[in-house]
């Protein structure tokens, strides 16, 4: 009986080390989603994507201290998905996944960050620090009460 051994390699790059970071926002996920959805808002609480973002001949064009980056969003969902993409001057583009979800009468915002190739540990604990720190200035400013209506794209 001839028996066939399949060996198969594997050729997928192994996987980040990912973090999670969730904070708790007392608002209707629907405002969090319409003010984070709308990507004129990200320089009021995302400080990683410079001090101004704009819609330059269709596309988001955010100025960082790295120079401009552009930035590609999710369409609009009714799921809370609020990914998008930066793609920094070198051309490297950075997956950015970030959803809102219900909790009780408010929400759960989840950043989960992607531990990017040769980055030390100090520098990952910087940037979920940092991530943190944004997530806690936008929790910051929803609760304040800032009207909805405004919010949306």
């Amino acid at each position: 009986m001839l028996r066939v051994i399949r060996v198969f390699q594997n050729t997928m790059p192994p996987l980040f080390e990912i973090r999670l970071i969730s904070i708790s926002i007392a608002r209707d996920p629907q405002e969090v989603y319409d003010f984070v959805s709308n990507p004129a808002n990200f320089s009021r609480w995302a400080s990683g994507l410079g001090t101004s973002i704009a819609n330059v001949k269709g596309e988001w064009t955010a100025q960082t201290s790295q120079g401009p980056v552009k930035v590609r969003f999710a369409p609009r969902n009714d799921l809370g998905v609020l990914d998008h993409y930066v793609t920094l001057p070198t051309g490297r583009v950075i997956y950015v996944a970030l959803r809102v979800i219900p909790n009780s009468s408010g929400s759960e915002l989840t950043f989960t960050l992607f531990r990017q190739p040769g980055m030390t540990d100090q520098k990952f604990q910087e940037d979920a620090e940092w991530v943190l720190q944004d997530l806690t200035k936008l929790k910051d400013i929803l609760e304040k009460g800032f009207d909805g209506q405004a919010w949306r794209s």
